[in-house]
């Protein structure tokens, strides 16, 4: 018994996190753990219906008083509508993951680029299973303004462009040594991924409590996606992340190294 928990103790992720002095990563653990809390309760709260009145209210607020086939504001603010609900389509989203993954190849981070396609796949084989199991309607108070062919719960488009735009966001700021660039990449992927969330129930294509489902399960991937790049990126997998230090596994056994360096 003595034996098999000093085997687990050695085990190279826990002695990583043994040695790791960073806390965000800690923290980003954390995180992930409360957003699958967050999505398993909230799904069991539709399961249930106890959310329908709320999803009613805020889908009706979002129409014209006495012309519910009409979307609130001017028309050219339906037509931004359409345009941010766009940027989360598979086929936008398929485009800009090429790209940015085409960026890492040509700037030398190749292994980066794979780890960033497989992602962004996990994310839609997710999204899709997450879809087929709930099977939840759509709504059918207003008109859709927008083309839907899939179930409603949790939103594809909302969860899709929190997995594809804060892990492409992830990605690229790690290749980056400054921090208000880093922070300047996550701060717009973030905004992305409200904004196409929003469009979906402003086109009334997804109750409220679609969308956010959908970003709760995008950005809790999208979280799973960087500790793993971090893990990778110490075991010397993937490139490292740019302006930190060198990670002490990746010069040979973790906890020596710490100690040396201490």
């Amino acid at each position: 018994m003595l034996e098999d928990l000093r085997r687990i103790g050695r085990h190279p992720f826990l002695a990583w996190l043994a040695t790791c002095r960073r806390q965000k990563i800690l923290v980003g653990l954390l995180a992930l753990s409360l957003g699958g809390w967050a999505f398993a309760e909230l799904a069991d709260e539709v399961l249930e219906g106890d959310t329908h009145a709320l999803d009613e209210a805020l889908l009706l607020a979002m129409r014209t008083p006495g012309d519910l086939s009409d979307p609130l504001g001017p028309g050219w603010l339906e037509e931004i509508g359409r345009d941010f609900t766009a940027l989360g389509g598979v086929g936008v989203l398929t485009l800009v993951t090429l790209s940015v993954a085409g960026f890492l190849a040509l700037a030398g981070k190749g292994r980066s680029a794979v780890f960033l396609l497989l992602a962004v796949g996990g994310g839609l084989l997710v999204s899709t299973l997450a879809k087929q199991g709930f099977d939840r309607p759509r709504p059918d108070l207003v008109p859709h303004e927008s083309i839907v062919y899939t179930a409603s719960f949790p939103s594809g488009h909302s969860m899709l462009s929190a997995v594809v735009y804060l892990t492409l966001g992830v990605m690229l700021a790690r290749a980056q040594p400054r921090r208000g660039v880093k922070a300047y990449l996550m701060s717009v992927a973030v905004l992305l991924a409200l904004a196409v969330g929003v469009s979906r129930v402003y086109l009334g294509v997804h109750w409220p409590t679609d969308v956010l489902a959908g970003w709760t399960a995008g950005a809790a991937w999208a979280l799973a996606c960087w500790l793993a790049a971090t893990w990778l990126a110490a075991r010397r997998a993937i490139e490292p992340e740019e302006g930190t230090p060198e990670p002490p596994m990746a010069r040979g056994d973790g906890v020596t190294a710490d100690r040396e360096g201490a």
